[in-house]
């Protein structure tokens, strides 16, 4: 025993740390210490324990070697127990003790992430670190619930909290923690993760792009509208053009996208060719826009509701089908881009394949096969021996070729189709698009 207590005493003696009173050494008083320590009653031993005048090495023994489970829990919340004691500590035999050591080393966190103690931090970390693979959950949801909203909580472990498989430990880190780094949540987002944590991830104060078009890929409709909702989230404009195209099929991500503040004018036209009225109202009252973009929102729904009354007098009368309306359109020369893109807000998607045909001089069955074959190039060739524009291209491949996201072909410079007009004739001979 004493000379495991002079061992002790060699490691502490230099050590003076601002963040816990500071002791006044008595030979004399430690000597009583030790023996109090070594064989003192219960009473006794825990007063030692509370007391921050009792020597660190005195405490350090007692969280080591005392029989006493409630002596060594008040050895964990002395303010003067040195954190090297943290290690011993968070493998105490007693929850209460692993408890009470949880709390007082997140107190710490501020005070021991100083340069000054940095050996000491590494310590107070690797405790933390136990105790959040502590096999008792109640144990890592206390640590969570107190690392959630803490400033300096080690990423290391945030990370590892976060990853836990009980919902209770993982989501307020998920959800709150500011310590937790994007590569973190982009690993934890690529591994099929359920809708609790991207819902918590979408919800966080501060998401970046990347983690944002990483939540907006899985798809699921609750995640996406309130990371949509979500001001803190950033939302880079190649993103939005994605949510743009995937609200078409997702009411529910609308009205958020309308009332999203800083909306790029391209985004919501394009929201506007499809949006339900609700939708429109909160665009068409958006301050962010100006007297020009107002303007072209309220073409879009006036186009919209002109196709939308004649298809129904269409419908009614049974007189038309998709295809021979689009011929009697072309016919006339008013078949164009914009009413196949009020057909394609309307999800007509007969009459798209059939305007498409018309305009390519080609048949409906080459269209339908170049939709089915879902890839990008052949689409492009197809719209532009439509003469559609490239952006046209664009939302095409999206959705009536169900492209997949990372194989789309973008226009070149924003407008221009990315293939020279040699390279088009020679797709569109190859595709057979000629062949009405």
């Amino acid at each position: 025993m004493s000379m495991m207590l002079n061992a002790l005493k060699s490691l502490f003696k230099k050590r003076d740390p601002g963040f816990v009173l500071r002791q006044t050494r008595s030979p004399a008083r430690y000597e009583r210490e030790k023996a109090i320590a070594t064989s003192g009653d219960p009473e006794q031993r825990l007063g030692l324990a509370r007391s921050r005048r009792t020597h660190q090495e005195i405490l350090y023994y007692m969280a080591e070697h005392d029989p006493d489970p409630a002596i060594r829990q008040a050895v964990a919340r002395n303010l003067v127990t040195p954190v090297q004691a943290s290690v011993v500590m968070s493998s105490d035999a007693s929850e209460d003790v692993r408890l009470a050591l949880a709390e007082r080393l997140v107190l710490l966190l501020p005070e021991l992430s100083c340069t000054d103690y940095s050996q000491l931090y590494a310590i107070a970390v690797q405790a933390l670190g136990a105790l959040a693979r502590d096999e008792v959950l109640k144990i890592r949801t206390a640590l969570s619930s107190a690392l959630r909203d803490h400033a300096y909580a080690p990423p290391a472990i945030a990370a590892q909290l976060a990853r836990d498989v009980e919902r209770q430990v993982a989501e307020p880190i998920l959800r709150f923690c500011t310590a937790l780094p994007d590569e973190v949540l982009l690993d934890i987002l690529k591994n099929a993760p359920e809708d609790w944590i991207l819902e918590a991830i979408a919800s966080r104060r501060k998401v970046s792009d990347p983690v944002s078009a990483a939540v907006i890929g899985h798809g699921h409709s609750e995640s996406g509208r309130t990371l949509i909702a979500n001001p803190g989230a950033a939302l880079g404009i190649d993103l939005l053009r994605e949510i743009v195209a995937r609200a078409r099929y997702l009411p529910e991500w609308r009205e958020s996208l309308a009332l999203r503040r800083g909306l790029p004018p391209e985004i919501a036209k394009t929201l506007a060719d499809y949006a339900q009225e609700s939708v429109q109202h909160a665009l068409a009252g958006c301050s962010d826009f100006n007297r020009h973009t107002r303007a072209d929102i309220g073409k879009a729904f006036r186009r919209r509701l002109l196709y939308a009354i004649e298809s129904e007098a269409d419908r009614e009368g049974r007189a038309e089908s998709p295809y021979d309306r689009a011929v009697r359109l072309a016919r006339s020369g008013a078949l164009n881009e914009k009413i196949i893109a009020d057909a394609l807000a309307m999800h007509e998607t007969e009459f798209v394949i059939a305007a498409i045909a018309c305009l390519a001089g080609t048949s409906l069955a080459n269209v339908k096969r170049i939709f089915a074959l879902h890839a990008a190039r052949p689409i492009v060739t197809l719209s532009w021996q439509a003469g559609l524009s490239m952006r046209m291209a664009l939302q095409l491949q999206k959705e009536m070729g169900r492209v997949p996201f990372r194989e789309l072909v973008y226009p070149r410079d924003g407008t221009d189709y990315p293939l020279s007009d040699s390279e088009l004739r020679w797709e569109s001979d190859f595709l057979g698009l000629a062949t009405a």
